[in-house]
């Protein structure tokens, strides 16, 4: 295998050179996984020396909870980017989930809930983006319930029931069998609908007149 062609070396602002490790590292994570982020392997494309990453992350582990982290926050600002009335908001999320666009994200997922059974400190970063992806979709539903598009009285219990779907479908993600049902096609969808009072037919229209 050929290695990589390196990156001319130039000096640059700490703050940038962290934030140049930091966005390599994430990249590699999503594409390869979360075991794939070392020390060599964020440097050697930068064209730097492993010590230079290591100076800016004080450990492996580090490096790989900060590139989970970054990760993470990168598809949380897709996932949750659109604007508008709230149904229009949670239309645009899970037809994201739906259309296969967040195949990567789903996987990555995966690789990391699986890694942090070992990794206590990885454990913790991986219940924290749980944490602030809740806040983000509880606030869709809350000012969905304040505008009167949803029906739900308890909106974190809705959020749960949302997210259980995503993850449930998402399980599927590294399933390589040629397997395939319509059930699949909807199914966040239709449990969004019943966690907030709509009906399926009615989300769906919305689901698939988002962008």
């Amino acid at each position: 295998m050929v290695s990589p062609a390196r990156a001319t070396r130039t000096r640059k602002a700490p703050t940038e050179r962290r934030q140049q490790i930091l966005d390599r590292a994430a990249e590699i994570a999503i594409a390869h996984g979360l075991e794939s982020v070392t020390l060599r392997a964020v440097a050697e494309p930068l064209g730097v020396q492993p010590s230079l990453v290591h100076h800016y992350f004080s450990s492996s582990e580090a490096l790989v909870i900060a590139a989970f982290e970054r990760a993470i926050s990168i598809e949380r600002t897709t996932l949750f980017a659109s604007e508008g009335a709230p149904t229009r908001r949670l239309a645009t999320m899970i037809r994201r989930v739906e259309s296969g666009d967040a195949i990567d994200l789903a996987r990555f997922w995966l690789n990391a809930r699986n890694l942090s059974r070992f990794r206590p400190e990885l454990a913790r970063a991986v219940a924290e983006q749980e944490r602030l992806d809740r806040d983000e979709l509880v606030a869709i539903l809350q000012a969905g319930v304040a505008a009167e598009e949803f029906t739900c009285p308890d909106p974190l219990v809705a959020c749960i029931r949302i997210f259980i779907a995503i993850d449930g479908v998402g399980a599927y993600a590294n399933d390589l069998g040629d397997f395939a049902h319509p059930a699949f096609d909807h199914f966040v969808t239709d449990v969004a609908a019943w966690a907030i009072g709509l009906a399926p037919d009615v989300l769906r229209v919305h689901v698939e007149a988002a962008e």
